[in-house]
C-alpha cells in the first residue's frame, strides 16, 4: 500500500510525490535531516530531535520555518495516515531549489523544501539487540563538521559496504589512531571495571539524542560514564561494546576485527542500559 508522505506543506501518495532537480539537497547535498524513532505509535525524544535540527540549520544557515508544534502535528498526521505502530520518520529540509546549478547560495528568500516520510521497522525487538553484531573498524573520511546532520553520507554508506565486504554487520570509523563514532551511531566500551567509554562531544561526532539519553539513565543508575578518546585496541579488548542510535536505541557488539568481545554474547551493562532505556519510553 503507498505511504502517505509530506512534500512542502502537502501530504501526497508517495508515488506522486516530486522534487525539481534543481533542488540543492539533489545537487550538493545541502540540506539536513533527522530521523525520530516511533514506538506504539508514539514519537521517541521528539524535543530533542528538533533542538538538534534548529542547531543544523543554524549553522549552515538554513531557514526552518515551522516551530516545534507545526512539526510535531506533521510527525502525527504522518504516524495515523500510515498506521504507524514502530518505526520511524525521516524529516529532510534542504535549502530548496537555487534556480540554475551554482555553487553559490541562491538568495535568501528562496523556499526551503521540506519532506517527511515514515519507515515501519522492528525496533524494540529487533534480533540485534539480543545477538549483537560484529563490526570492522575502517578510515574516517568524512567531512570535519559531523556535529552538524547533513544529508552528505557516502563516506557511512562505503563504510557499511566495506563492512559487508568484511562479512561484518557494521564498521567503526577511526581518525588520527581513535574511533570516532560508527558508520551511523554512537559507539562505547566497557572497561574490566563497567566504567562506561565514550568519545567526548566535539565537531567530529554526531552528538546523538540516544547517547544524551543514555548518559543521563547511566548516572541515574550508578553506571559511571566516562568521555574519552578510545582506540580500536582497546575496543578488541574491551569486556563490552555496543552502540547507539535513535533507531537501534541499544545494540550490543560481540566482535569487532574478527575478535571476541568478551564471551561472544551481549554483556550485562550493554543489557541493562538497553533495558533501562526501553522503560524510559
Amino acid at each position: 500500500m503507498s505511504r502517505t508522505v509530506y512534500v512542502n506543506g502537502e501530504f501526497l501518495p508517495e508515488e506522486a510525490a516530486k522534487i525539481s532537480v534543481f533542488d540543492r539537497g539533489f545537487l550538493f547535498a545541502d540540506a539536513v535531516y533527522e530521523v525520530t524513532a516511533v514506538v506504539n505509535g508514539k514519537l521517541v525524544d521528539f524535543n530533542g530531535h528538533y533542538a538538534r535540527l534548529v542547531r543544523s540549520c543554524a549553522e549552515l544557515g538554513l531557514t526552518l520555518q515551522l516551530d516545534e508544534r507545526a512539526l510535531r502535528d506533521i510527525h502525527q498526521r504522518l504516524i495515523v495516515d500510515n498506521a504507524l505502530q514502530e518505526g520511524g520518520i525521516y524529516l529532510q529540509l534542504t535549502r530548496g531549489n537555487g534556480g540554475d546549478r551554482d555553487f553559490h547560495y541562491p538568495p535568501a528568500d528562496t523556499p526551503p523544501t521540506l519532506v517527511l516520510f515514515t519507515q515501519a521497522r522492528a525496533v524494540v525487538d529487533h534480533p540485534a539487540a539480543s545477538k549483537g553484531i560484529r563490526v570492522v573498524t575502517c578510515p574516517d573520511i568524512r567531512w570535519q563538521r559531523r556535529d552538524i546532520k547533513t544529508v552528505q553520507l557516502l563516506a557511512p554508506c562505503m563504510a557499511k559496504a566495506f563492512a559487508e565486504a568484511q562479512g561484518a554487520d557494521d564498521a567503526f570509523l577511526v581518525e588520527n589512531g581513535y574511533i570516532t563514532e560508527g558508520s551511523s551511531c554512537n559507539c562505547y566500551i566497557v572497561q574490566a571495571d563497567n566504567t562506561v567509554v565514550t568519545r567526548p562531544l566535539s565537531n567530529s561526532i554526531l552528538h546523538g539524542i540516544t547517547r544524551k539519553a543514555l548518559v543521563r539513565l547511566a548516572e541515574e543508575h550508578g553506571v559511571t560514564i566516562e568521555e574519552r578518546l578510545f582506540t580500536p585496541e582497546e575496543a578488541r579488548n574491551a569486556r563490552e561494546v555496543f552502540i547507539s542510535s535513535a533507531t537501534t536505541f541499544v545494540w550490543p557488539v560481540i566482535a569487532v576485527d574478527g575478535q571476541t568481545i568478551g564471551d561472544g554474547k551481549p554483556g550485562p551493562v550493554t543489557l541493562l542500559l538497553r533495558k533501562i532505556y526501553l522503560q524510559m519510553l
